[in-house]
């Protein structure tokens, strides 16, 4: 338990560190690197070079800072970040290491304004964060392993088959290369896939969403989109899709993320795609017929052309099982981006909402729906990248 002066103390940091939270998340990055260069192979590089790593641990910090009274009201941004941890391998003793390089950071930027009273109050909040965290990942790990099938960190896979579903989009067939069993997921869930690309020094970690329901088949499968090569984020996807062959090995961790279908939910459901965000609603798609077929569902798809459209097949093969299932393919070029009117239209107020896309087409999806008046309750979603802040405005 952190004393009430500490709590004071950090409490009374939150301005500052508003104001200088990514000075302080940019110097402490690239602080821990230079020091400890091994660390590269767990971090993300495109999102170190986006920026986006150092904005969504400030606006953590910030996070603590506010809530520090009541560190509960931040559990569900530490489960969100700690399945991140968990799917990359983040081990206990990491968080002396960061520990260490973020006060480091906060003294730097924040010269003599950082005092010792400060410093060491954020020191002890720290240890408290830390442990939380640890706790969390530890009970994360363990259910991953115990599960039949299951494992901690990485585990060697190949690659066992590649289908190319569109000009943008591949899909990669997984198996494990020692033992048959992989373990039941969630549909929604993601793996982290840990590649060496050839002439590169450190391993390069991407979170990819499951793209189908479990199956007795012992393949996991991912849908990639080719980014662009002059784009930090395309350099994995770039790999896969033009240099990784079948029977190539790759590394992949335990399925993780919060992000997953309410099968106990008898609520009509409607999934909202944009782009390469369909991935993760075609598993629930996809286990939905399989386990619940007469359940009200509908799914959209906004792409910008027709031929950016995937899994049309397989859409088609579960519309025949789900006599009361509808999907609707938006084309952006044609009809523009999805409005407020059109979800007045397709989504009734009754029903569970569950949206992936881009950071943008999110925002704008999720505003529309609150002010329809849908309930932050009816309301899930997921995006790629580090754990950020969507500008929405909830009801209650």
């Amino acid at each position: 338990m952190l004393s009430q002066q500490t709590m004071d103390i950090v409490k009374s940091t939150a301005p500052v560190l508003e104001v200088h939270g990514t000075a302080i998340t940019k110097t402490f990055y690239k602080n821990m690197f230079a020091a400890h260069p091994e660390l590269l192979n767990i971090f993300n590089h495109a999102n170190q070079a986006k920026g986006r790593q150092q904005a969504a641990l400030a606006n953590t910090v910030y996070a603590a800072a506010v809530h520090i009274e009541n560190l509960g009201a931040i559990m569900p941004v530490v489960r969100q970040i700690a399945q991140k941890h968990r799917s990359l391998g983040i081990k206990p003793e990491h968080y002396p290491i960061v520990g260490e390089f973020l006060l480091g950071a906060i003294k730097e930027v924040l010269g003599d304004a950082a005092t010792d009273e400060i410093i060491n109050a954020w020191a002890e909040a720290y240890g408290v964060i830390a442990d939380a965290f640890m706790a969390t990942e530890e009970e994360m790990y363990k259910e991953a392993e115990s599960q039949e099938g299951g494992w901690r960190f990485f585990k060697e896979f190949e690659i066992a088959d590649k289908v190319k579903e569109n000009d943008e989009i591949t899909s990669f067939y997984l198996r494990p290369v020692a033992g048959k069993e992989l373990p039941e997921y969630k549909p929604g869930q993601y793996i982290t896939v840990q590649v060496q690309i050839p002439g590169e020094e450190y391993a390069h970690n991407r979170q990819y969403s499951l793209s189908r329901a479990p199956k007795k088949d012992a393949f996991f499968r991912i849908s990639v989109k080719r980014e662009d090569l002059n784009d930090p984020q395309g350099k994995v996807s770039v790999y896969l899709h033009n240099q990784a062959q079948i029977g190539d090995r790759i590394k992949v961790s335990a399925p993780a993320g919060d992000f997953q279908l309410d099968l106990a939910s008898k609520a009509p459901v409607t999934f909202i795609a944009g782009g390469v965000g369909i991935t993760p609603l075609m598993s629930m798609f996809d286990t939905l017929a399989a386990l619940d077929a007469n359940r009200k569902t509908t799914l959209i798809h906004s792409a910008r052309t027709a031929k950016l459209h995937v899994f049309d097949k397989e859409i088609s093969s579960n519309l025949e099982k789900m006599p009361n299932a509808s999907y609707i393919a938006l084309n952006t070029d044609e009809v523009g981006h999805i409005t407020k009117e059109f979800l007045e239209e397709n989504v009734s107020l009754e029903n569970d909402v569950y949206v992936c896309g881009p950071a943008v087409f999110m925002e704008a999806i999720i505003n529309h729906l609150y002010e329809i008046g849908f309930k932050e309750s009816q309301i899930h979603f997921e995006f790629f990248g580090p754990a950020m802040q969507l500008k929405v405005n909830a009801n209650a």
